[in-house]
């Protein structure tokens, strides 16, 4: 590693080291110093903005992403950080709009509409989740959590074959991505489909044998299969593996 390399490093770590030990004021002077001698690290400006977004400096924030857009012209991820910025100051609205901004800034990149997507998936906007997240898919983002979170945006909006495709798809490109496994499981138990259920709490406790949820899961549909022995043997290692109690006492007593 080069000299300044070596340099680009130390000043990202010292002040990342700072903000862990709630020393945001001497982390941000190092950066603004190691930046005047290095302007073009990328890593350390990125750092300033997240820094000045956590102490509520939107507009000092602003400033270092405008340098970053001047520095890495047609690339989204000046405007990403602006939405991270706005994210640390709870301004969700105006965070969206800066990683659609980065969406239309890299017209070809996945980056500004993934992270738009996950974001409106994670605060309950499914229909902004929704569209942004297959945007991202055919400009190519090919990752188990775009998936899911395109999954479960569906769910919510009662599209169960499209959940389920979406599920999948993430499995598809990862197949030991719990979360798509258990997304599958959902869909089936939403649709009553005891079966498919089974089937995908099955494979769930293929990857996480100890998943106390997957045999409440499996006790469900042995119960709708009418293997009431079965169920009662699922029941029985939920209850091993500490489920819920109530859980575990709702479906005996629906068994009787």
């Amino acid at each position: 590693m080069s000299a300044s390399g070596c340099a680009a490093t130390d000043a990202v770590s010292s002040a990342q080291r700072s903000v862990r030990m709630h020393r945001e004021t001497e982390a941000l002077t190092s950066l603004r110093v190691h930046l005047v001698r290095h302007p073009d690290d990328v890593s350390a400006r990125r750092l300033l903005v997240r820094v000045l977004a956590f102490t509520g400096d939107l507009e000092a924030a602003k400033t270092e992403v405008r340098e970053l857009e001047r520095r890495t012209p047609d690339d989204p991820l000046s405007w990403i950080e602006l939405g991270h910025a706005f994210e640390l100051t709870h301004r969700f609205d105006e965070a969206l709009e800066a990683y659609d901004t980065a969406a239309k800034v890299a017209k070809s990149s996945p980056a500004g509409p993934r992270e738009g997507g996950l974001r409106a998936a994670r605060w309950g906007e499914t229909e902004e989740a929704v569209s942004r997240l297959e945007e991202a898919i055919r400009r190519g983002a090919r990752d188990g959590e775009v998936f899911h979170a395109l999954g479960l945006a569906r769910l919510h909006q009662k599209d169960f074959t499209g959940a389920e495709q979406a599920y999948e798809q993430g499995l598809s490109v990862d197949p030991k991505s719990t979360e798509n496994i258990l997304g599958l499981a959902t869909v089936a138990v939403v649709r009553g489909d005891a079966r498919a259920a089974l089937a995908a709490y099955d494979r769930l406790l293929a990857h996480k044998p100890g998943y106390a949820s997957a045999e409440l899961g499996r006790a469900w549909a042995f119960a709708k299969l009418g293997r009431k022995e079965d169920a009662k043997r699922a029941l029985d290692r939920a209850e091993a593996l500490s489920a819920p109690r109530e859980n575990v006492a709702r479906q005996r007593a629906d068994l009787k």
